[in-house]
């Protein structure tokens, strides 16, 4: 099987389900996005950190998978003329919400209360994570916009916004965990 199509050498790309739109469609964008973030998070994967965090991290990245797939899918091609979804895959489902926001809860509970915003850094495992909740940021924004134009299933988004949660309380722990300096963010006064 060759990589390379040369279907898209005229700047369009086809949707699942057939249907071509340009590649700078939003619908590209968003789930680019979504794509772009899995790579950051598979960087966060790469790095020496808990084997727990890792396994999460492996579940994340299947999960953004499945969010692709559903970004991916022209809406109006949804269901197949049997009836039949088209996307044979699992959803996203409120218990993978749940997983996230359980992991944030078990996190924050060894870690100091903030009372400050925190600046990106300290060390190059915490900054992975930071760049990837700006990743996600952009992909949530980007699928809020389409969801605006073509709704989806809502719990993709819900996802993508309490995964940016996690990446930033992920960040925080990791911060502790490699003993690295969390500076706050003090604002300058004049």
């Amino acid at each position: 099987m060759k990589v390379y199509t040369k279907t898209g050498d005229k700047g369009t790309t086809a949707l699942f389900g057939g249907t071509r739109v340009p590649k700078h469609h939003i619908r590209i964008d968003s789930y680019g996005t979504v794509d772009e973030l899995n790579s950051y998070i598979g960087l966060i994967r790469d790095q020496e950190i808990n084997q727990l965090y890792k396994n999460i991290l492996i579940t994340i990245q299947n999960k953004l998978f499945t969010v692709g797939a559903i970004l991916a899918t022209d809406p109006d091609k949804m269901v197949l003329k049997n009836g039949k979804e088209r996307l044979n895959i699992n959803k996203i489902t409120t218990e993978d919400i749940e997983l996230l926001e359980r992991e944030m809860d078990n996190m924050n509970e060894e870690l100091p209360q903030m009372t400050h915003f925190v600046l990106p850094g300290g060390h190059q495992t915490v900054s992975f994570c930071h760049v990837a909740r700006c990743v996600c940021r952009r992909a949530e924004r980007l699928a809020s916009a389409l969801n605006d134009i073509e709704p989806f299933l809502p719990e993709a988004l819900t996802y993508l916004n309490r995964l940016s949660d996690y990446l930033f309380v992920l960040a925080r722990k990791l911060t502790q965990d490699l003993q690295a300096d969390e500076v706050k963010w003090i604002p300058e006064k004049h």
